[in-house]
């Protein structure tokens, strides 16, 4: 080869800004390679079927669960309340104060096992069918259908100049987008500040700073990521996207395009014989991009954009009724039976596997303990603090006195009277009050003075045990403290 046969060499300009362009474009020996790719809109087309009545009923169940939670009332109190001024939680008849934090660590730890063992049996199909970004895209599409039309009608509006019908249909489905992103943000905040009473201050403009701050920030988040981020969201920034390639192997229930049986596809009659023309069940009516939330196209195989919701298989499953072909081109399987041509026993069969069966155990193992440490858990707490103002004195009669504030705390429903007494020491005994009154669900610190002979211990640190004793309910604590002899 003569060297004036080589090519010559290409000139790789990366564009990070778009007014580089122009002149880079005038290089006709510039190739352009973009770090940025330029959003495009999608318009999710609307389908119906057995997984979109699923997840309708989903939308349905998780947001009676929030929106009504707060209203309800637990005797003479909102029975779920988080109440961060007081430092106290009420879940229903459980009353938790910050010493108690271990619980809601355990919640958090069984949430995240169950999402863990869930996605490795059934893919993401947490994202498909109840997480919040999913739900709240799914109502704001809804308002946005009623008020704009359908996908061909958006997509038509959208291109359209503006004009007085546009502007009122556009207005009109914010002004509904506003509505429910507020009151989203509302009830949010009615789980930390008593709802009701958040209600009347809401409703005369008299909010703290804080809950004007929670209730717009929050209405504000979900009406960005659920009105215009959407699918940006699932893609880009939700982490867990990103980390379920781990939990994911080749027998995890998952989206799946039939190849085999589709391909390859192409349009035809529906009278005509696919096997004649040799082609596949699949006819390219492109409907299944056309419904998928993320705009992504299921016949390429597994994407990490796909969230499982299923939009695809009905959609594919209605146009296979409609030109006589068996429904499951497209369906739920795992890429081990798309490739075996596994039964839908076999399919179940793998599913159980050793992965699946490690985070059962520890599921189940937590669920337990949690159960056990509730059941017997005592309802009131007791925190030890010396005053530090007077470590030790000497009283009349020659003894020895320390004095300690104890913080009794009842965690019950009902007023308590606790005992005090103490050991460690012979000849320890309380020179203050014994038994003390909490009202139901309050603290109360106390002053205890305990008193030793003079010669009753050497000088030095010397540990003691408080016991603390409910007269009115079973119960007994023991916490641990020190009296200090002076030298």
């Amino acid at each position: 080869m003569k060297p004036d046969d080589n090519p010559a060499p290409k000139t790789i300009s990366i564009v990070t800004s778009t007014t580089d362009a122009p002149a880079l474009e005038a290089d006709g020996d510039a190739e352009l390679v973009s770090l940025y790719q330029a959003h495009k809109k999608i318009y999710p087309r609307s389908v119906s079927g057995l997984f979109s009545k699923w997840r309708w009923g989903l939308v349905f169940f998780t947001q009676i669960i929030f929106y009504g939670l707060p209203w309800l009332e637990w005797g003479q109190r909102q029975a779920v309340l988080f109440d961060l001024g007081v430092r106290r939680f009420y879940i229903f008849g459980l009353v938790l104060y910050p010493q108690d934090f271990i619980y809601l660590t355990g919640i958090m730890v069984i949430s995240a096992l169950s999402l863990f063992l869930f996605t490795a049996v059934a893919g993401r199909q947490w994202c498909g069918y109840a997480c919040p970004q999913t739900v709240y895209t799914e109502i704001f599409l809804w308002i946005e259908k009623k008020i704009e039309g359908d996908r061909s009608a958006r997509m038509r509006l959208d291109g359209a100049p503006l004009s007085l019908s546009k502007f009122s249909r556009k207005a009109a489905k914010q002004v509904v987008w506003i509505a429910v992103a507020l009151w989203t943000g509302f009830t949010f905040v009615g789980y930390f500040t008593p709802i009701k009473e958040l209600a009347g201050l809401f409703a005369n403009w008299g909010m703290g700073p804080w809950e004007t701050f929670w209730v717009f920030f929050y209405g504000f988040a979900t009406y960005g990521n659920a009105g215009f981020m959407r699918e940006q969201v699932c893609k880009y920034m939700c982490p867990y996207a990103r980390f379920q390639s781990a939990m994911f192997d080749k027998d995890t229930l998952i989206v799946s395009y039939d190849t085999v049986r589709g391909e390859p596809r192409g349009p035809r009659s529906k009278k005509a014989d696919p096997v004649a023309l040799g082609l596949g069940a699949c006819v390219d009516c492109t409907l299944c991009v056309q419904v998928c939330p993320t705009g992504i196209d299921i016949r390429k195989g597994l994407q990490y954009e796909c969230i499982s919701c299923a939009a695809c298989i009905d959609v594919c499953d209605t146009v296979m009724d409609k030109v006589g072909y068996p429904r499951g081109l497209i369906r739920y399987s795992t890429q081990h039976a798309m490739t075996e041509r596994w039964s839908r026993s076999e399919v179940i069969r793998h599913m159980i596997r050793p992965r699946v069966l490690i985070y059962l155990s520890i599921l189940i193992a937590v669920i337990i303990a949690m159960m056990i440490s509730l059941s017997m858990r005592i309802p009131f707490k007791v925190d030890v603090v010396r005053d530090r103002g007077t470590l030790a004195r000497i009283v009349s009669g020659g003894k020895i006195e320390n004095v300690y504030r104890l913080q009794l705390m009842n965690a019950s429903e009902s007023p308590q009277r606790y005992r005090i007494t103490a050991t460690g020491l012979p000849g320890l005994k309380l020179a203050s009050e014994s038994s003390f009154a909490v009202d139901a669900t309050q603290a109360r610190w106390v002053v205890v003075n305990l008193q030793l002979p003079y010669d009753g211990a050497p000088a030095g640190s010397h540990t003691i045990h408080f016991d603390i004793e409910s007269l009115d309910s079973p119960g007994r604590l023991t916490e641990k403290s020190v009296f200090i002899v002076p030298r």
